[in-house]
């Protein structure tokens, strides 16, 4: 996995700009909607991590399902805003701690008939995932750096979906789609005579585009890391525990 290239800094270093983490902790033990908001934002776009998580600690897959609903439920309707008042820090870590003390300790506790009101809290793709799921390495990561390699992997999946989209919009699909794959590191950098021939440009242009591609890139995944933290130095810190993910 290639770590996207960014130079870019923060505008003003001083400031951090609001995000939906952010939101969340500011918001403290008042009743905030905002905050609501924010923290199911969140959980609709990292949602598939924890099931996995739940998924290799032994579940089954309806059951998995079920609790992952259940921890949503009760994440959002509960007052979480005290519990995350005591886990103040990065969401990655605040979810999987609050999803853990959940199974070892209110799963026991709950019933079929009872989980969630009868009624699911967001919409999962629980068809999906379990498909999703019958992809990972079998038994060889633990529910922890599989859950961490998951995260790691929405939050590259969502920069590079972005980036596709603004590269559509300035009217650029055809060169996105032919370079994506360097871009992610999932290629070798070689070949771009070829690809330049496919796109109309020197081969020198397509380098040259390239590397503006991947700096956007790394830009995108640091906003949207910023989504999960609330400081600028724990952005920092969550881009090497993304990369360190996959060296594990």
């Amino acid at each position: 996995m290639q770590e996207p290239e960014s130079n870019a800094m923060p505008a003003d270093q001083g400031r951090f700009a609001t995000t939906h983490w952010s939101v969340v902790l500011e918001a403290g033990r008042e009743e905030s909607a905002q905050a609501g908001e924010a923290l199911e934002q969140l959980c609709r776009t990292y949602w598939y991590p924890l099931y996995a998580y739940v998924r290799r600690k032994g579940h089954d897959p309806n059951d998995a399902q079920d609790l992952t609903q259940e921890f949503f439920a009760r994440l959002l309707r509960g007052n979480f805003l005290n519990t995350v008042e005591q886990r103040k820090g990065k969401f990655r870590s605040f979810l999987v701690a609050s999803l853990e003390h959940f199974l070892v300790k209110e799963w026991v506790r709950a019933n079929r008939q009872k989980r969630g009101g009868g009624q699911a809290i967001l919409s999962l793709d629980e068809e999906g995932a379990e498909n999703r799921y019958a992809l990972e390495p079998a038994g060889n990561l633990s529910a922890q750096k599989l859950y961490e390699r998951r995260w790691a992997m929405t939050l590259l999946d969502r920069a590079m979906k972005r980036l596709g989209e603004e590269c559509h919009q300035h009217g650029k699909r055809e060169l996105f789609e032919c370079v994506k794959n360097l871009l992610s590191g999932d290629a070798q950098e070689e070949g771009y005579r070829e690809l330049a021939a496919g796109v109309t440009m020197s081969e020198g242009a397509l380098r040259v585009a390239v590397h503006r591609l991947r700096q956007r890139y790394g830009i995108l995944l640091r906003e949207e890391i910023a989504q999960t933290v609330a400081t600028q130095a724990e952005v920092d810190e969550e881009v090497r525990c993304l990369f360190a993910a996959f060296n594990s």
